[in-house]
């Protein structure tokens, strides 16, 4: 961990590989004096890290501990990104802080669905169904699983920051100015569209897809104004709420780095000293992106083991449709058609996409499971199959 507001430059250099301890450059050679026309200053700002602090989480989660508000960015498929947040809450939670976390991957009508969960009242798949969580964010659900468990066990609780994913994706279509009253009543109550910073880093990110048109750029823009604002009211509003927590919110990086996003719109709302945590392997150590970064060793999931198709919608029909099987996967070397309605796999029966996700959570490639479809007949008929299918 690096607190990049502070860095000495010889140590530096070790830590990236520049120089080996101890080394002494050669003496250079004389040169003939530059011209002054090859000397002229340089025609952009060079970045110079005056010092170099380089710790360990344990120390750095002493010096934060006092901090009301706590970002821990993310690449949402980064694992080793959901295992220093989880290090990080733990380490607050050991030092007696009063934590709550704040999840961007849950919808804020979610919540009624996460306090069941944190409370015993419903498992796990039951969360998982009734948030749609693998239509709505569908990251592979492994990654937050530790995190949410530990909440449970703990009694931490759990708030969901985003706002519903139909409200975005209307924004996305319509943009802000498109909506109706109904769906106005539903946008937070401050939008900032003043902070010219934030709106060209968003171009920047916009422009690596050429060709897309102005108006597209301005709901592209509309989205993640809705996306910030809503997540920092929420936190905003749990905050005033309850004044002796301390929150802990996860959210990507584009969302808190350079404190453009949440940190800044939480900050307009509730005033409070806050500290802001992303990885930094992969990128420049710039030290406006956020006041710590983290280099956690890189982390894989353990393989999850798939039957090999692509799910239609859940419809009237039982079962979960299959518009197509993969060449080379389990299900078609077992038999499965493009066209089958899936039933059951195991002992899970399939009612919808997310009864399938539930059935393959915890399996690995090479485990083989019964797998049942309906398969359509001539003249209406039915027939119901089982095949056993190798995960791959």
């Amino acid at each position: 961990m690096i607190p990049i507001r502070s860095c000495r430059p010889a140590a530096l250099l070790a830590l990236l590989g520049g120089i080996a301890p101890g080394f002494m450059p050669a003496p250079l050679a004389a040169a003939e004096p530059l011209p002054a026309t090859a000397m002229a200053a340089p025609q952009s700002p060079i970045p110079v890290i005056a010092s170099l602090a380089v710790t360990d989480l344990e120390r750095l989660l002493d010096t934060i501990a006092d901090r009301r508000v706590v970002f821990v960015g993310e690449i949402h498929d980064r694992y080793e990104d959901h295992l220093s947040q989880l290090q990080v809450i733990e380490g607050l939670k050991r030092r007696g802080q009063d934590l709550a976390i704040g999840l961007e991957c849950f919808r804020q009508p979610d919540q009624a669905a996460l306090d069941a969960y944190l409370a015993g009242e419903s498992d796990e798949a039951e969360l998982l169904r009734r948030t749609r969580y693998f239509e709505r964010w569908g990251f592979d659900y492994r990654l937050y699983r530790p995190i949410l468990r530990y909440a449970r066990d703990q009694r931490i609780p759990v708030i969901a920051l985003n706002l519903a994913v139909e409200l975005t994706s209307r924004v996305g279509q319509v943009g802000i100015a498109g909506l109706n009253a109904a769906e106005r009543a539903q946008l937070p109550e401050a939008i900032d569209r003043t902070d010219r910073v934030y709106e060209t880093r968003l171009r920047a990110v916009f422009d690596q897809h050429p060709g897309q048109e102005q108006q597209a750029f301005e709901r592209f823009l509309d989205v993640q104004l809705l996306w910030d604002e809503g997540m920092a009211e929420r936190a905003a509003r749990y905050l005033t709420e309850h004044p002796q927590r301390t929150l802990v919110i996860l959210a990507g990086v584009g969302h808190v780095e350079y404190g453009l996003g949440i940190p800044k719109r939480l900050g307009r709302r509730v005033p409070a000293p806050a500290a802001i945590l992303v990885n930094g392997r992969g990128r420049d150590l710039d030290p406006a992106a956020a006041d710590y970064l983290l280099f956690p060793k890189p982390e894989d999931l353990p393989a999850a083991g798939k039957l090999g198709v692509r799910l239609g919608e859940r419809s009237e029909a039982s079962g979960v449709p299959l518009l197509s099987v993969e060449a080379g996967g389990g299900a078609r070397a077992a038999g499965v058609r493009a066209g089958d309605r899936l039933v059951r796999i195991g002992d899970q029966p399939v009612a919808s996409p997310a009864d399938v996700h539930i059935a393959l959570l915890d399996r690995s490639p090479g485990q083989r499971l019964p797998v049942v479809v309906q398969r359509p007949r001539p003249l209406g008929r039915e027939a119901t199959l089982t095949f056993t299918v190798e995960l791959h």
